[in-house]
Parts: structure tokens; C-alpha cells; sequence
């Protein structure tokens, strides 16, 4: 039997490429790991299809904004002028490569750098040691040693700041070749007249409400003449910028876009924009992120007076169905909480009728029903994934499962 699985909102795992997490001195530091994990789990209190508990996902920042007017925000207190650098495409010949990342202090505290550690030895990394006062700026410095040769990488700096209780991943991007190769070889997989990129569609990762999050890649003109970059039609909650602009006659230049969170956007959204050259428009840029409650700033007390959801199953079965078919599951929960209980949003990775999920008080149960047809499935075993988006610090992201066979 073919096994069909249908994903919602899959959040992304940041692995770095070489084992071990080594301070700017080489020595192992035992700290936790920083990478983004998903939000997987519900509290499933039958033992049929047991899930993991939720993995609080920590708070970690995405991507530069050398071009943005706007900083990349991680907290109440702390800018960035931007959180990726991309490199873009390098040579081995070029040696090591560095860049350096400017945190602004925007509270009314002193902040401190405690420490960063890179992914690997393959990068080094100096920052600002003494306190950063309120208004002022601090800096972190680091360096892509560059001996792997030709290869594509992505290393991490973990940052500890005295002000955060998460860590912050900045990233270092780019890729090695052996060889120069031709704009029209690296960047003609997306073409929007003479401007050239490799992808119409990026991730921001997951974003949570009062931050931004940002994303950069490299973009070509691949024409002869100097070519200048505006877009239309961009949504709300995202900024573009384009450096340099115009962009030189066969040269590259930098796309910033910076994603703004939104309380009335949660879950998986999509931000686009049109591209503008000559007063002709091209295509469409994709920028997606998902969108979640943020728990930073809530205190100990705040957190144990919280919602917790309970599903009293995970999943729900539509048994042996034929094709073509309506079919109908209940999910049941409770709320073993404090407090009273919200659902900001619910997806699924099928097309579906969801009844609203009811809110509960503490001590209250309710149940939702789900409605889908299958004839969009394939024959045989299947998967619906279902994302529910919650108020529930123990639980902000829940995953719930509607399985059976199409014959």
C-alpha cells in the first residue's frame, strides 16, 4: 500500500554542519543548543498514538537586513541591524570570509554579551564585552575560516544575552565553488526580465507576535545595463529592499525582506510582493513564515496559571472509505488550566470544513468537528495533518491527526 502524508505548517529544523558547539576559543562549552525544534504534540491522555510532549521552541532570529530601514526585533529590549549574513556565492580560493552583527539596546537596562558559541570549529567569533548601555550598540564579529572547499553552508553563533532568557541564533550563509561561474549558471533558475534569482520563494521561519524576522538571499542582473528593483503590491506586514539599487550590469546585489508579526495573523501565513523593472511587473515573491504566541516576558507564576489544553485523543479515524467520500471526526478536549482557553487559528494541509474551536474555561471540555471529502486523496493509507495554533504556553502549537484508507 502507498503511505500518502499530508503536512501542515512543518517547522523547520536548524542543524548545523559539523557535530559539536565550540566557544570563539575552541573549548566545548555545556551549553543547551539553540536550534529551532518543532512544535510537535499534543497531551494525548489515551495511550493510542502517544505524541511527544511539546518542545518549547526557543527564540531565535533569522536573516540581515543590510538594505531594511526597519531592525530585526528579538525581545522588549534588543535590535538587530540584521540576523543571517548570506555571503553569497564565494570562491575557495578567497580565504576566510567575515562579517559582524549590531545589537542596539533599546531598554532601559544594561545588557550583556555572556556568551556566543559557533556550530563548529570552522568558525570563530569576538563580540563587545564590556555592558551595553541603554541607546547604545554592541557588536559580534565573525569569521567563516573557509577550508571545507566547495560547498554549500549555514553555521550558527548561539548568543546568551544577560536580558533574555532564550538564546538568539545569527546565521552565516553561503556558497563555495571551486571555479567563477556565470551569473547566468547561478542565478537563472527564476527570471524576472534581467533580474535573476534562485528561488521565487523563501522561508522566515517561525515568528513570534511583538518581533520580526527576516530572511536575505542574492539576486543578479543579468542584463547589460543598470537595472533598478521596486516592488508592488506588498503585503502589510512586509518590508524589501534591494542593495545596491540600481544593481550594476552583471553583478549581484542583496533582497532583504523583513516580516512584521500581527495579532490578527497567526499560523502559516504568506507575504508576497510584485517586482517592478521598467515600469513592467514580473511574477511574484513568496516570503512565509509561521506565526505564534509569544510566552518570553510571561512569568513563572503567569505560565503555571495558564490554559493546557487536553485532547482526549490525537488522533481520529475515518475507517475504510471510498473514494469520493464525506467523511466527519470529533476531536473532544478539556482545559486542565487556570485559565481560560483560545485557539487563534486552526489548519490543515487538506481542504477541510473545521467547526470553530470553542473556548474554554478552566475546568471546561468542548469538542470541534472536522468535515473533509475524499476524492483529492489517493488510494490507500492517509494522513491529514491538522495545526492548531493556542494561548497555551505549554502547548502554543498543537498537532492533531485524521488517518484511514481510501480504497
Amino acid at each position: 500500500m502507498k503511505r500518502f502524508i499530508l503536512v501542515i505548517a512543518t517547522v523547520a529544523i536548524l542543524m548545523p554542519s559539523c557535530t559539536g558547539r565550540r566557544s570563539s576559543k575552541g573549548a566545548a562549552v555545556p551549553v543547551p543548543v539553540a536550534e529551532e525544534t518543532p512544535d510537535t504534540a499534543v497531551a494525548a491522555e489515551s495511550a493510542a498514538s502517544p505524541l511527544p510532549d511539546i518542545v518549547e521552541t526557543p527564540l531565535v532570529a533569522e536573516e540581515p537586513d543590510h538594505s531594511t530601514n526597519e531592525p530585526v526585533k528579538t525581545g522588549e529590549s534588543i535590535e538587530w541591524d540584521h540576523t543571517v549574513h548570506d555571503f553569497g556565492d564565494i570562491l575557495v580560493d578567497d580565504g576566510p570570509v567575515s562579517c559582524s552583527f549590531v545589537l542596539k539596546n533599546t531598554g532601559k537596562e544594561p545588557v550583556t554579551i555572556l556568551e556566543v558559541v559557533t556550530s563548529c570549529g570552522c568558525t570563530d567569533a569576538e563580540w563587545t564585552r564590556e555592558d551595553i548601555q541603554p541607546g547604545k550598540t554592541g557588536t559580534i564579529s565573525a569569521t567563516y575560516k573557509n577550508e571545507d572547499g566547495p560547498n554549500y553552508f549555514d553555521k550558527n553563533l548561539t548568543v546568551w544575552l544577560s536580558v533574555q532568557k532564550k538564546p538568539i541564533l545569527l546565521h552565516l550563509r553561503g556558497q563555495v565553488h571551486a571555479r567563477k561561474q556565470p551569473l547566468e549558471e547561478l542565478y537563472g533558475n527564476v527570471r524576472y526580465g534581467m533580474l535573476g534569482l534562485k528561488s521565487d520563494r523563501y522561508k522566515i521561519g517561525n515568528l513570534e507576535q511583538g518581533e520580526s524576522r527576516s530572511e536575505q538571499t542574492t539576486v543578479a542582473n543579468l542584463g547589460k545595463t543598470p537595472l533598478t528593483v521596486s516592488f508592488k503590491d506588498v503585503s502589510e506586514q512586509l518590508t524589501l529592499s534591494i542593495d545596491p539599487n540600481p544593481i550594476p550590469p552583471g553583478s549581484t546585489a542583496t533582497l532583504s525582506a523583513t516580516v512584521r508579526s500581527d495579532q490578527n495573523v497567526w499560523g502559516r501565513h504568506d507575504y508576497t510582493a510584485t517586482p517592478v523593472m521598467d515600469g513592467k511587473s514580473y511574477g511574484k515573491l513568496t516570503f512565509w513564515a509561521i506565526t505564534k504566541e509569544n510566552f518570553s516576558s510571561w512569568t513563572r507564576e503567569q505560565k503555571e496559571n495558564a490554559s493546557q489544553p487536553i485532547f482526549t485523543e490525537s488522533t481520529a479515524s475515518i475507517g475504510i472509505v471510498g473514494k469520493g467520500q464525506d467523511c466527519e471526526v470529533t476531536f473532544h478536549l478539556s482545559n486542565k488550566g487556570k485559565s481560560t482557553f483560545h485557539c487563534h487559528s486552526i489548519e490543515a494541509d487538506h481542504k477541510v470544513s473545521i467547526d470553530p474551536v470553542p473556548d474554554l474555561g478552566p475546568g471546561e471540555s468542548g469538542s470541534f468537528k472536522v468535515r473533509l471529502n475524499t476524492a483529492d486523496l489517493p488510494e490507500g493509507e492517509v494522513t491529514v495533518y491538522l495545526t492548531l495554533i493556542t494561548n497555551s504556553p505549554l502547548r502554543p502549537i498543537v498537532n492533531l491527526f485524521i488517518v484511514g484508507e481510501v480504497k
